[in-house]
Parts: C-alpha cells; sequence; structure tokens
C-alpha cells in the first residue's frame, strides 16, 4: 500500500500544477496527465465492493421495479397489483431464482458503475481541486460527479441493457426465453440490433447522470455542513449511522427529482415493446398514461435504492479509508 502512495507521488510530483483548472498555459494531453495523476484504484475496488453489496441484497426490489416501470397498459404481460403482490407471484411461479433474474449483469453493471464513479468522481474532485485551499462550491461537486457520470455510462450501457431485459424475460419455459444468460444477452443483442441495441436508452441515460450529480452534490453539502457544525475537518470520519442518514436524504432527494427518466430508459430497453427514439416513448407515455406513467415503479424503488445507496455509501467509506491507510 506505502508503494503504491509512494509511485502516485512520484508521478504527480512530474506534472505541472496550476490553481487554475482551464489554465490555457497547459494543453490537453497536459492536463489529462494531471487528470491521471489523481487516480486511486482504492476508490476503484471500494466503489465496487459497495455496489456489488448492495446489488446482492437488494436486487429483488429492483427486479419488481423494472416490472412496474414497464407496466403501459397495452403490452400482454403478467399484472401486479402491488410490490409484495408482485414479489409473491413471481415466488410462486419461479421461486427465489425467478426473483434474481439478470442478477448477474446487475451484480457487473452495479459493482463497475459504482466503483468506476467513485474513480471518476474523486479523480476530477481533486484535478478540480489542484493548488487551492478552498473548498469546492456546490456547483462544482455537482460538475464534477455529472462528468464522472458521463463517463461511467458510456463504459457500462450495455450491461444495464443486457440486465433490462433478462429481467422482462417472463416466461418459465427456457426454450421460450428469449436469452440465456448475460453473455448471450449480449451477442444476441448486438447480432440483431447491433451497437445501437447495446446503447438503447442512452439518451436518457445521460439525462439520468443529473440524478447522480444531484446526489453527490447533496451528499458532500450534508457532510460539509455537519462536520462545520461539529467544528471537524471536511473529511473527518463520521460514524455508520451519519453517513446512512446522509446518504439516504441525498438519494430520496435525487430520485424525487430526477423518476421519470428511468422509466423512458426502461421501456426504450425493453424487448417487448418499440419506439421510434426518445420523443415517441415521452409522447406516448404521457398520452396513454399521463404525469402518472412517468412515476411507475417509484415505492417499489425508493424501497430498494435507499437502503441501497446507504450500504454503498457506508461500504465505500469505510472501505476506501482502509486501503488509503485514513483510518486512525
Amino acid at each position: 500500500m506505502t508503494s503504491m502512495s509512494s509511485q502516485r507521488q512520484t508521478v504527480a510530483a512530474t506534472i505541472p500544477v496550476t490553481s487554475d483548472r482551464a489554465d490555457t498555459g497547459y494543453s490537453i494531453t497536459d492536463n489529462l496527465r494531471r487528470l491521471l495523476s489523481h487516480i486511486q484504484y482504492e476508490n476503484l475496488a471500494a466503489g465496487l465492493c459497495g455496489g456489488v453489496i448492495s446489488t446482492m441484497v437488494l436486487h429483488p426490489l429492483d427486479l419488481v421495479k423494472i416490472r412496474f416501470a414497464v407496466s403501459d397498459g397495452v403490452q400482454i404481460r403478467p399484472q401486479y397489483e402491488g410490490v409484495v403482490h408482485c414479489m409473491r407471484s413471481i415466488w410462486q411461479v419461479e421461486g427465489l431464482r425467478g426473483l434474481y433474474q439478470g442478477v448477474t449483469p446487475n451484480i457487473w453493471g452495479a459493482g463497475a458503475s459504482w466503483g468506476l464513479y467513485f474513480l471518476f468522481y474523486n479523480a476530477i474532485k481533486a484535478y478540480t481541486q489542484e493548488g487551492r485551499q478552498a473548498e469546492l462550491s456546490a456547483a462544482e461537486h455537482l460538475v464534477s460527479a455529472a462528468e464522472a457520470g458521463v463517463l461511467t455510462l458510456c463504459l457500462t450501457n450495455p450491461v444495464w441493457v443486457t440486465k433490462t431485459r433478462l429481467v422482462l424475460q417472463y416466461s418459465t419455459d427456457p426454450d421460450r426465453k428469449q436469452y440465456k444468460g448475460m453473455l448471450d444477452a449480449l451477442v444476441k443483442i448486438y447480432q440483431h440490433e447491433g451497437l445501437p441495441g447495446l446503447y438503447r436508452g442512452f439518451l436518457p441515460g445521460l439525462v439520468g447522470t443529473s440524478h447522480a450529480a444531484l446526489q453527490f452534490m447533496t451528499y458532500e453539502g450534508l457532510k460539509r455542513d455537519y462536520n462545520k457544525y461539529k467544528n471537524m475537518p471536511s473529511e473527518a470520519l463520521l460514524t455508520p449511522w451519519e453517513y446512512i442518514a446522509m446518504a439516504a436524504i441525498s438519494k430520496f432527494f435525487a430520485v424525487a427529482t430526477t423518476y421519470p427518466y428511468q422509466v423512458v430508459r426502461a421501456r426504450l430497453q425493453d424487448q417487448h415493446n418499440t419506439y421510434n427514439g426518445l420523443n415517441d416513448c415521452i409522447c406516448r407515455t404521457w398520452s396513454n398514461e399521463g404525469a402518472a406513467g412517468f412515476y411507475k415503479g417509484m415505492v417499489p424503488n425508493l424501497v430498494r435504492v435507499i437502503p441501497a445507496c446507504c450500504i454503498t455509501f457506508l461500504v465505500y467509506e469505510n472501505v476506501s479509508r482502509l486501503l488509503l491507510g485514513q483510518y486512525k
């Protein structure tokens, strides 16, 4: 661990530092080198651990949320009266395996997304902070989180398409199921729909980067203000319950603000329906279901994402500090 830190310091020492992120004295290559000098793979490992653990615990609720989100009242598919009825129905027909349908790409996607997100976010944040004593503003946290979200989405969108397709296989007859697993789904989607098929829902996904940006901005602001209130350093280690409370508040705010994009994204990725693009999906949802259509599945989503976020952030904060040697 010590050698990794020393290597980073050596690399960083060879790269010029400026207090102005947009300094025209540096080329794009120089700025990229400066950004890369802030990469800490401990953040990748910690984020991956948090994402995988929370996904393994709460995947059934994610499956329920997606099935409600695509229930447009037009397509012939199973109908559910609520979260409990949906989970009971799946359990009765398909057992535990049915509740964990699509868990493999979800674990890959959540682990990779959280790992990459924390990796990029912390690197961009440190790059923005270079040469400055003052803490980053809320707007700078927002921009850093949004940039990290775009980079992460570009790398992980195919995994999310695969997960959506797998959790929307309703038949219990293996011979009638379109996909046999994650790899089979990736190959078939690429064979039949090409690269655009793997990037279905990418545009609403880009909109969705605002979700994580708002969440991280709120989370960082809560930590900063709380530590100021307690006269502690801004990056001081908090108790597990304090991390959980801040993660829950920030997640609820982000979900309430941006949930409709998740419905649109899931519908665009649904193999049982076809839309002529983003505008067609939005117009048809509004026409058939009104404003309520954009909030379908929000309750099971909140039941899932708030505990998932709390678990992810709690694991991340503690694992990253352990790997970075910041525990005292």
